[in-house]
């Protein structure tokens, strides 16, 4: 029965017209909400593809650095196999030490500087303190047991040190 006045059924209800288009505008909201999750979840599935291949790539990148000091390992391994002279051995181990961490530096690996200075928790792992040398060591890093590394601005590996008390 019907509203002579309004139009709108005499129960209250909404017109046909009107709930016909509510129930399109749900359907088309959830046909958007379901094309947005399958993008979300092919997104989530390609970024992880993506950081895989970054790591491996990265990997990859370094080995390539790393083979010439390989290959120099193995030369001078032939090399001073039969020698009895400590210095052909000590200067072939220079030379791999130096193209070693120059090849390590333009990946960009810094040393930490420690000796001399104040001890930083954030930086160094105490191993043990013993009587400082002088007084304007005490407290300070008196000898450095393991180095310790930067990689850009990252500490990966925190500098072992000996503190003065």
């Amino acid at each position: 029965m019907m509203d002579d006045q309004s139009g709108q059924p005499a129960d209250g209800g909404a017109p046909k017209g009107e709930a016909t288009r509510t129930d399109q505008e749900v359907n088309d909201l959830k046909d958007k909400y379901l094309r947005l999750a399958a993008e979300f979840e092919n997104y989530k599935r390609r970024t992880t593809k993506e950081r895989a291949d970054l790591f491996k790539t990265a990997n990859q990148e370094l080995m390539t650095v790393l083979l010439p000091v390989l290959d120099d390992f193995e030369r001078a391994h032939q090399h001073t196999r039969d020698s009895d002279d400590a210095n052909v051995v000590r200067e072939s181990i220079s030379i791999i030490y130096n193209k070693l961490s120059k090849a390590l530096q333009q990946k960009g690996l810094q040393p930490m500087e420690t000796k001399g200075g104040a001890f930083d928790p954030d930086l160094h792992e105490a191993i043990t303190q013993i009587p400082a040398p002088s007084e304007e060591l005490k407290g300070k890093v008196v000898d450095e047991i393991e180095k310790g590394y930067y990689l850009g601005d990252k500490v990966i590996r925190h500098a072992k040190v000996v503190l003065g008390q």
